[in-house]
């Protein structure tokens, strides 16, 4: 795997590769290239645990990477990647049911739910460079504001992310909106290490506006995102990757090689 430099003029946020990358870079390359690992050797079980926990300190004082300087990218890059050079499970994509916390991104959190996986697959990579821009635009937006807690609870067929937001009016008014945006995508294994999603629903939960809050719980409002993709043509699927699986541990990567680490919850 290349030697990723993150980018230093993003303050919410890191990129995986390095902004002065031809924007023709294909990383489905990297994805291609790089398979998985499977470490059996049963003495690096205390070295992976020992990576495990600076893993989760770093994340932790950064704010899942959010806030992490350029030297704390660079040193959450090499715990990744050594994480996943030693993954103990042989297939992670078939064994990673249950409930997971995002515990550090190396992209926009939000970029974690099926909902903008698959606006970034419908961009495709001639367009790519616009998606991205749109994912800015939108991190922007929520800059009066912040990400909550961001899960996901996997079964055999289904996957349900859930991200708390908390966002701001504006700047400086004291009111804040807060509430939680579920979406649900079928979850299909591929191979030992590969999995597709497709988008069904998006509503949102929780608010804490008395009159949003008793109307969404009443009427339960669901926005049918599929039927409206599918409209336009075929709803995409996208394609994520596992590269390390524990039994409290599951590192994901996305079609553009962001990770997303997560902690069973």
């Amino acid at each position: 795997m290349p030697r990723a430099t993150p980018s230093s003029s993003a303050t919410r946020r890191w990129a995986y590769y390095d902004e002065q990358s031809p924007s023709d870079y294909d990383t489905s390359e990297v994805l291609e290239t790089k398979g998985l690992e499977v470490d059996k050797n049963e003495e690096d079980v205390v070295l992976r645990d020992a990576l495990k926990r600076e893993l989760l300190l770093l994340s932790s004082v950064t704010n899942r990477g959010e806030y992490a300087s350029q030297d704390e990218q660079n040193m959450l890059i090499d715990l990744v990647s050594q994480l996943e050079a030693m993954n103990p499970t042989e297939d992670p994509a078939h064994n990673s049911q249950g409930e997971w916390d995002l515990c550090l991104s190396s992209t926009q959190f939000f970029r974690s739910s099926p909902f903008f996986q698959t606006l970034r697959t419908i961009a495709g990579e001639d367009n790519k460079q616009l998606a991205l821009n749109f994912f800015d635009i939108h991190d922007r937006a929520t800059t009066s504001g912040r990400v909550g807690r961001v899960r996901q609870t996997i079964s055999s067929d289904e996957l349900i992310s859930e991200v708390d937001l908390e966002v701001g009016i504006m700047p400086g008014f004291p009111i804040r909106i807060k509430g939680t945006v579920v979406t649900t995508a079928s979850f299909q294994p591929v191979s030992s290490d590969t999995f597709e999603t497709t988008i069904g629903t998006t509503t949102v939960t929780g608010s804490n506006i008395p009159i949003i809050n008793q109307f969404l719980d009443n009427v339960r409002l669901e926005l049918p995102v599929s039927d409206a993709i599918g409209l336009l043509g075929q709803v995409p699927v996208n394609v994520n990757k596992i590269f390390y699986l524990d039994e409290g541990m599951r590192i994901t990567r996305d079609q553009d090689d962001n990770f997303f680490v997560y902690t069973r919850a």
